[in-house]
């Protein structure tokens, strides 16, 4: 579609996403980690522990598993990751977050974002995370890109009575904490 095609207020508020994007970006670079690095530790902060790989992480930050390898060496080598052997498959391995990583994700520049967006009115604030959901869900290309949701709402999970579950998808139980994380096998249902 021709960008002189588009509603005015779609072409502002997209111009506004890119300037809180580079907003961002800047922030990041003072912290320093680039970009990558910062995306890769969220992805590793909010994904269960099935989602905590470097395939994942090259899928949330939308890059090659190459990239997203050199990536990871670079923050283990920070000392802000670590890779943990997997216990179901002793052949892969599993990446998390070191206590020094817990703590910079204490100083994430995206929390600078979120205080502004705190700052709206609260159904504001609600209006803005369904709606940029909603865009997101549209850049994710019709399913050829994870969905990264929690369990609720995905077509493997079987809710537990203790808040917690069980995930077809890998046969595992699931505690109340894992349920509401991110996770790369997400598929609605």
């Amino acid at each position: 579609m021709s960008i002189s095609a588009l509603p005015s207020a779609a072409l502002r508020a997209s111009r506004s996403l890119e300037r809180v994007g580079r907003l961002l970006r800047e922030r990041e670079s003072e912290a320093g980690l680039n970009p990558a690095q910062w995306d890769a530790l969220r992805c590793l902060a909010a994904a269960n522990r099935f989602s905590r790989t470097p395939s994942a992480v090259a899928a949330w930050i939308a890059t090659t598993r190459g990239t997203a390898s050199q990536t990871l060496m670079a923050l283990e080598r920070k000392g802000l990751v670590a890779r943990v052997a997997d216990t179901r498959d002793k052949r892969s391995s599993r990446l998390e977050l070191t206590p020094a990583g817990v703590a910079t994700m204490e100083r994430d520049p995206v929390a600078g974002v979120a205080s502004a967006i705190a700052g709206l009115q609260p159904l504001h604030a609600v209006a803005l995370g369904q709606a940029l959901a909603r865009v997101l869900d549209g850049l994710l290309e019709g399913g050829r890109r994870p969905l990264f949701r929690a369990c609720q709402g995905c077509r493997n999970f079987t809710p537990g009575e203790d808040d917690g579950g069980h995930c077809a998808r890998f046969n595992a139980p699931l505690d109340s904490g894992e349920t509401a994380r991110a996770c790369v096998a997400h598929v609605a249902a």
